[in-house]
């Protein structure tokens, strides 16, 4: 159906046949060998790592030696329906009223551009299947590294200052690193205050009803929620222990790919700022890698 070759034009043949042109050009094609090894490949990624979308699988075949197009990884996810989105909501967990005392907002004009420099902390929620459990974790602003958590059944003051304590055994902080969280009871009572300031920490907290005032604990848990909770059915609160700290010490923070650090994990991104600070002795010091935490008995 070419003029070259003297047939119809192709418009004149599918007028006649009553086709349409979209249907011959969309005709099944033979894919090269090539694009069936890719796409074995992305199946790997995503099965590995189902939430991650074509610009994070795109940088993992870079980091295993493949230079590729993104355009190409995402038309093949197109494909085969590897795409997801995935939205749950949550209760409320911030307990803010309250007439403890509550500190201003340093995050909104920090300039964060080293490590320990500024610590925020957080509280979510997670359902079993006849119980709600809380998880607190505190990172560090910099890297987004989970540098210490607590899970328990409690949602009151020993729920994060057992985080806070799990941090503080992990990191050798200077004098001054600024201690965000919300106004959640939980932050503000005293016991709490007292161990930060101890340490040497600077409180500061959001505003009330702000939750974006505190955008990377509320990033990290989005991720939390979406590549580890809605994708495991916990046994109990022993299997929740178990499957969550292992995202969070070993897939979040020395495996997943982080946009914001160059697609890097937290503990690589951590390692070169780490080798950058070696001949800047006035910067913040780097503290140890959070470590792998025992199973605890099941809160009451």
């Amino acid at each position: 159906m070419t003029a070259e070759r003297g047939e119809l034009p192709l418009a004149r043949a599918c007028e006649l046949t009553g086709l349409s042109r979209s249907w011959y050009y969309q005709r099944p094609t033979h894919r090269p060998a090539a694009d069936l090894v890719l796409q074995d490949e992305i199946e790997q990624i995503v099965t590995e790592c189902p939430a991650y979308g074509y610009r994070r699988v795109t940088r993992e075949l870079e980091r295993r030696g493949r230079q590729i197009n993104h355009k190409r990884v995402l038309r093949i996810m197109r494909e085969h329906s590897w795409l997801c989105r995935m939205l749950r909501s949550r209760p409320r967990t911030t307990l803010s009223d309250h007439k403890l005392p509550v500190f201003p907002n340093l995050l909104s004009e920090a300039q964060i551009t080293a490590l320990d420099q500024v610590w925020v902390a957080d509280i979510t929620y997670i359902r079993l299947q006849h119980e709600f459990i809380y998880l607190a974790v505190i990172l560090d602003a910099y890297s987004r590294r989970v540098v210490g958590w607590n899970l328990s059944r409690r949602l009151d003051v020993s729920l994060t200052l057992l985080a806070l304590e799990s941090a503080l055994q992990s990191r050798q902080i200077p004098p001054g690193v600024i201690h965000h969280s919300d106004r959640g009871v939980q932050y503000a009572a005293h016991d709490y205050v007292q161990r930060a300031e101890a340490a040497g920490m600077i409180l500061s907290m959001s505003r009330k009803g702000r939750p974006r005032d505190n955008p990377q604990a509320e990033s990290f848990f989005r991720t939390l929620k979406t590549e580890q909770v809605y994708l495991s059915e916990y046994l109990d609160f022993e299997d929740a222990y178990r499957q969550i700290g292992r995202f969070l010490n070993r897939v979040y923070n020395r495996e997943r790919l982080h946009s914001k650090l160059g697609y890097r994990p937290p503990a690589e991104f951590e390692a070169a700022e780490r080798e950058k600070q070696k001949g800047h002795p006035g910067r913040s010091t780097v503290g140890a890698p959070v470590p792998e935490r025992p199973l605890a008995p099941a809160a009451t």
